[in-house]
């Protein structure tokens, strides 16, 4: 009886010390948790408390009787997707174009940052920087009519400098929104114009941390600017590399809607390469107006991405435990 007591004791002495730890790190802290809080309320509201909604793919959704009254339908939502003939090319579409996006974007991050942090003029380097950046804060239908005027069959410039050089003659025009097999690039270049110049602040604040004296300790050991890059700076730069490819990884399977629908719009002569799950997903919705298909795609998107990221994080760890999220 004693000692079921004295353990009782012991169990309120610790909960006691416990909850007087938390609330000292909070009030130690407060600013810094204060600073915080938008952040966890924003998960909370928009990304946690949606989460009931997930039982919408398995119904038969109905507006007016609402998510918890529809009809149960298990997993046919998911039955019609994959016995449609379009599921493979939206699946590989969106996984060829986010690996070749992510692979790219990488690439040329990292090389803008190389060329940023070696620009010794500071005056320069910040009319650089902005200009590299700036890209990224233009919306995609501002740049949808920009790509227009350049792609365009009757009026656009590139047609119309190669009728000038000679290239081609009148009616010989390259129709670029009839021919699938140009879009895969073309989207590549647009993202890395858009996106490569602001991803590269990540790898640039790294450079930034690199502890000068190994450097200048290279340099007394007669190392040249090249070896500098290719010994110590891109070395230092793979955990992050490592961590920001796990984190667009777990994006694999949502394709750029914004981007794309933008872009190319609803253009069937495209679909061979431009039609991805979520442009998919927008125009059944339109044609049938069934938010529980869209639904269950979403899941699956949901889910295979966050096996990826188990799986690439379980290889990044076993090879690095530093560039591990988790």
């Amino acid at each position: 009886m004693n000692v079921a007591l004295s353990n009782n004791k012991a169990d309120s002495v610790v909960m006691k010390k416990r909850k007087k730890t938390f609330l000292s790190e909070i009030k130690l802290n407060f600013y810094l948790y204060l600073l915080v809080f938008p952040g966890v309320l924003y998960f909370v509201i928009f990304k946690y408390l949606p989460m009931v909604g997930i039982i919408v793919a398995f119904q038969n959704y109905n507006v007016v009787k609402g998510i918890f009254k529809s009809k149960f339908v298990g997993l046919k939502n998911f039955e019609y997707f994959f016995t449609s003939k379009e599921w493979l090319t939206v699946t590989w579409n969106t996984v060829f174009l986010n690996l070749l996006f992510l692979i790219t974007g990488l690439f040329f991050s990292v090389l803008i940052a190389l060329v940023l942090s070696e620009i010794s003029s500071k005056y320069f380097k910040k009319i650089t920087q902005s200009i590299v950046i700036l890209p990224n804060f233009i919306s995609w239908t501002l740049v949808s009519m920009f790509v227009f005027a350049l792609l365009s069959t009757d009026i656009g410039f590139v047609n119309s400098v190669l009728k000038a050089l000679g290239f081609i003659q009148k009616g010989q025009e390259i129709n670029f929104y009839s021919n699938p097999k140009l879009w895969t690039g073309i989207l590549i270049v647009l993202k890395i114009w858009k996106g490569a110049g602001f991803g590269s602040i990540i790898y640039l604040a790294a450079i930034a941390g690199i502890d000068q004296e190994i450097y200048e300790a290279a340099k007394i050991d007669g190392a040249s600017r090249w070896q500098c890059i290719t010994k110590i700076t891109l070395p230092q730069l793979r955990t992050t590399a490592v961590l920001l490819t796990i984190f667009g990884i777990g994006g694999i399977f949502h394709g750029d809607l914004g981007m794309i629908y933008a872009i190319v719009g609803d253009n069937p002569y495209l679909y061979d390469t431009t039609d991805v799950i979520d442009t998919y997903v927008f125009r059944m919705l339109r044609q049938l107006n069934d938010m529980s298909m869209s639904t269950a795609i979403g899941l699956y998107q949901s889910v295979v991405g966050l096996i990826i990221v188990f799986v690439t994080n379980f290889f990044a760890k076993k090879h690095d435990p530093d560039s591990a999220i988790f």
